[in-house]
């Protein structure tokens, strides 16, 4: 899936705009198509979720009809801002987290708002966008308003040996060496009686899962930080000086409950960059 479009989770909120120039300064870089998703949610047969328009009745030809023009014209505006990608728009019905859980099976990369309005209304950091980070068969990028991120900082993500942080470390990897940039590799331990005795050894299983990658791109600057403290503060502050935060979907060690637990919803809710939550398919 390496060359499935990106697909973005648009309202035409500020966030999801945010969102949008995130999804397409990553096309710039893969050749990725791109699709504004906005999914229509009728709530209840006496109103609609909308964009900024007050609730209408349902069935509402009109205010599908703008719904479709604001999806068309982000899409033909995003197109005509850059000349080379394939930008397209479309509109779907139903429960957003569902929706795009389901739409994410067919793409390589969703990126998210961290909260917005009409039809992804109630998409709150740590509720919609956590959930559709939960389920989604794709790895999820989550924007937040104020933070894109330095142009220039390091792709951070954190390992901690488990089959889920070895697919983050692969899409780390890709990201850092594709925009020339270093990628910082964080592994947060807990001491055990041994205190710093342990550090070789948790150096060395960081430094195997990091040998096919250094093969791959033996250009690519790379960093390992081994930290003695919990991953959520470990990352979290990494992610100050960070262009991207990268985590697998769950973890073990130091960095168990991963995906739903609290870690990745600190991240979502207060990383200063944005988060992408990486799965296997």
């Amino acid at each position: 899936m390496r060359d499935a479009e990106i697909l973005v989770g648009y309202d035409g909120s500020t966030d999801a705009s945010v969102a949008l120039n995130w999804a397409l300064e990553e096309a710039r870089h893969s050749g990725q198509p791109v699709r504004l998703a906005y999914v229509f949610e009728w709530l209840t047969v006496a109103g609609w979720v909308g964009p900024g328009v007050a609730p209408g009745v349902w069935p509402d030809d009109t205010a599908r009809r703008q719904v479709d023009d604001l999806v068309r014209g982000a899409a033909a505006d995003a197109a005509a801002a850059n000349p080379g990608l394939t930008v397209t728009g479309e509109v779907y019905d139903g429960p957003p987290a569902l929706v795009l859980q389901e739409r994410s099976a067919e793409a390589g990369l969703l990126v998210l708002g961290s909260r917005g309005h009409g039809g992804f209304g109630g998409l709150l950091a740590g509720s919609t966008a956590v959930s559709v980070a939960a389920h989604a068969r794709c790895p999820v990028v989550v924007v937040r308003d104020g933070t894109a991120g330095g142009p220039d900082g390091p792709v951070a993500v954190g390992v901690d040996g488990s089959d889920p942080s070895l697919v983050a470390l692969g899409f780390a990897a890709e990201r850092a060496a594709r925009r020339r940039v270093p990628l910082r590799v964080l592994h947060a331990w807990t001491p055990g009686p041994g205190g710093a005795a342990g550090v070789p050894d948790e150096r060395a299983s960081v430094e195997a899962a990091l040998e096919p990658w250094r093969r791959t791109f033996p250009e690519l600057d790379i960093t390992v930080d081994l930290v003695a403290g919990s991953p959520a503060s470990t990352l979290i502050a990494a992610s100050r000086d960070a262009r991207l935060v990268v985590v697998g979907s769950r973890g073990r060690g130091g960095l168990a409950g991963m995906l739903l637990g609290s870690v990745s919803q600190q991240l979502i809710q207060h990383a200063n960059c944005p988060v992408a939550v990486v799965r296997e398919r």
